[in-house]
């Protein structure tokens, strides 16, 4: 690497999104769902609560109880009804169950068709990310193109940083894959 104030700002800006990239893509998967119980999969959820919208984290505790059902536990009981209406607006495909303390969601287990489709939703979310992360490579290779053109950097240091590039891009993409091939086994494991 160059000791060189301007590549050293291409290269940490480059590795903040290629980490981003990767944390969204992570995040995005925990929100599929597998046909176990996730807890994650209500961490988007907002409840219409005293008077305006909150986050289902700061209205209660969702826990799993077995593998295939969460437990919603309301810290004010009068919370169970919007709670119920959130999930079923929610789209999630789960039907709540309210038993007056507490809501249960019950996962069915899935289907062989909806697993394949599952599986290419996260192909898809996989590809949409190795795009975002080539693009970041892209942004990189024209910052450092500009830096060569104004003699900020010399031939052979451009060189070497375009192939510093290739490298975080490669372990960025090695990474995806990683987490693409985790969910796909997890989704086709009945």
């Amino acid at each position: 690497m160059i000791d060189n104030e301007q590549v050293e700002e291409i290269f940490l800006v480059l590795d903040d999104k290629l980490e981003k990239t990767a944390a969204v893509l992570k995040d995005q998967y925990n929100s599929v769902r597998a046909g176990r119980a996730n807890p994650h999969i209500l961490d988007r959820l907002q409840v219409e609560a005293y008077g305006g919208m909150s986050p289902l984290q700061q209205l209660g505790n969702v826990a799993v109880s077995d593998a295939r059902c969460l437990v919603v536990s309301p810290w004010d009981k009068s919370l169970l009804k919007p709670i119920e209406k959130a999930i079923l607006a929610s789209n999630i495909g789960i039907t709540p169950t309210n038993d007056g303390t507490v809501i249960r969601l019950v996962f069915p287990e899935l289907t062989e068709e909806r697993r394949r489709d599952l599986v290419k939703q996260i192909r898809r979310m996989g590809e949409d990310a190795k795009v975002a992360v080539r693009n970041n490579r892209r942004e990189a290779m024209e910052a450092l193109k500009k830096l060569k053109t104004a003699k900020a950097i010399s031939e052979d240091e451009s060189k070497n940083c375009e192939m510093d590039v290739e490298e975080s891009v490669r372990k960025s993409i090695e990474e995806i894959d990683k987490a693409i091939a985790a969910k796909e086994k997890e989704l086709l494991t009945v």
